[in-house]
């Protein structure tokens, strides 16, 4: 998959046309509203013709196997197609193999090296039983060697819409994670209307996981979790409702959100993991925790004191950093997740977390702030192609922040009101995916479902295997 920035004088066509692409291919695969409607400083993700096809109205998997002759059933495994007969206009195909043409002098070694795939699997590919018999012009397959990663999915919707979208992404992830059940003062958990967003799991082959909070009222309560922590009746009582409802509602696992807890509950929320751990991993259910973006063990701060990263890293089976909200609704302009601040919470959190068990936040939205901002303002939340509309209509130019390794832009309003937006597009999303490798992390975790971004979906999706 190619990265494209638009430039002035740019059209589809001319695009389309340097990377050797049908125009409906970048069309779709981005989720164009007009081909001729282009923003300077936008994004395109550009298929390549060989290795990805992206779904067009009135295409069958099965005529897509005919057109790049590989089977149906290679298709349907490799891109974790659950249900064969429905595609979707605009969805990512990647081929299993792809073809490369010897050049003079190219050696099935070098041809291994340069694209990072096994001698040996070239050799089964190809039924070579001499890899020194090759020669120029040669049609050599080679399989599509993606590395492997989990992905989770937090969702706040549990309406028909909110399920659909599940059905449409549900390829993409390992876990979905609906929010929320909120503990109670009395041990209990509040109830979800989550069946819905449960059985999409299951017809994709996600994981999903009863995500657990102290959240209540509109906000995280300190008290609330002190009131359990503190008390280990009340945790009997809470650890019977957990595995009550996760053995009800066919939960595969725990993820448990606490946050704002006091610092004097540090010790007590860690002895709380390990009840919950012993109580649920013997059943088969994985534990998981979400924890708050330090840079150092003892930061200060309410939403960071309690969080012992090294007893989590220790205790669960993963945890979610929740690497976002720098760019938050009731603070300045700012990048919502500035790789330069990502980098500082992961040099620490590999000090102490095993990398394996580390899976990195992304925020799937953006947001746009008028500006000059006033203290107690507060942001509006944009989808990622929510934000390209704003721009196409106030026709500003899109602009990129290196520091940051997020797009930006300015635009003033009807009213004459100046307004700063900072969002997610290709770019920022790969640079993410970059440090996750370069960290060998575990994998990445979506904050939040409902925002249009196809092409977060389409990146992952050309770039790794999910693993299910």
């Amino acid at each position: 998959m190619n990265i494209y920035v638009v430039k002035s004088g740019d059209s589809l066509w001319s695009i389309a046309q340097q990377y050797g692409v049908e125009v409906n291919q970048i069309f779709h695969g981005n989720q164009l509203k007009n081909p001729n409607l282009l923003v300077i400083g936008q994004s395109l993700l550009i298929p390549e013709p060989l290795k990805e096809y992206i779904v067009q109205p009135g295409d069958t998997l099965y005529n897509i196997s005919e057109k790049y002759n590989v089977s149906l059933q290679e298709l349907i495994t490799f891109n974790h197609i659950s249900v064969p007969s429905l595609l979707f206009t605009g969805q990512l195909i990647v081929m299993p193999f792809f073809t490369h043409t010897v050049k003079s002098g190219e050696t099935l070694y070098s041809i291994s090296y340069n694209y990072k795939v096994s001698l040996q699997k070239i050799l089964n590919a190809n039924n070579i039983q001499n890899p020194s018999l090759i020669y120029p012009n040669q049609q050599i397959l080679l399989p599509n060697n993606k590395p492997k990663i989990e992905t989770n999915a937090y969702t706040t919707r549990t309406d028909s819409k909110g399920v659909a979208e599940v059905n449409g992404l549900g390829s993409y992830f390992t876990y979905l994670s609906p929010f929320t059940h909120s503990i109670t003062a009395e041990g209990s958990i509040t109830e979800l209307n989550d069946s819905g967003l449960i059985t999409a799991s299951y017809n994709h082959n996600v994981d999903p996981l009863l995500v657990l909070t102290n959240y209540t009222g509109g906000e995280f309560n300190s008290d609330l979790a002190a009131t359990i922590l503190r008390s280990k009746s009340l945790q009997n009582t809470l650890i019977s409702s957990i595995l009550n409802k996760i053995q009800t509602k066919g939960y595969k696992g725990l993820n448990i959100d606490f946050e704002y807890v006091y610092p004097e509950d540090r010790e007590n929320y860690n002895t709380f993991l390990r009840r919950v751990v012993s109580a649920l991993k013997p059943k088969g259910y994985s534990v998981s925790t979400a924890l708050a973006p330090k840079i150092k063990g003892d930061q200060k701060g309410l939403l960071y004191e309690a969080h012992d990263y090294q007893a989590h890293g220790e205790i669960v089976d993963f945890v979610v950093l929740m690497t976002y909200e720098w760019g938050w609704a009731g603070g300045r302009p700012w990048a919502i997740a500035p790789i330069n601040e990502v980098k500082k919470v992961l040099d620490y959190a590999v000090t102490v977390i095993p990398r394996k068990k580390i899976l990195m936040g992304v925020p799937l939205y953006g947001r746009d702030w008028k500006v000059p901002w006033v203290d107690g303002t507060f942001a509006k939340t944009v989808s990622p192609q929510g934000a390209l509309d704003i721009a196409s209509k106030y026709g500003v130019r899109i602009q990129y922040n290196d520091e940051y390794q997020s797009p930006f832009f300015t635009y003033w309003d009807e009213s004459g009101q100046k307004h700063e937006v900072w969002f997610e597009d290709a770019r920022s999303i790969l640079s993410k995916q970059k440090m996750m490798e370069d960290y060998k992390l575990r994998g990445l975790s979506y904050w939040v479902l409902g925002s249009a971004f196809p092409q977060n979906w389409m990146l992952q999706h050309s770039r790794y295997r999910v693993v299910k």
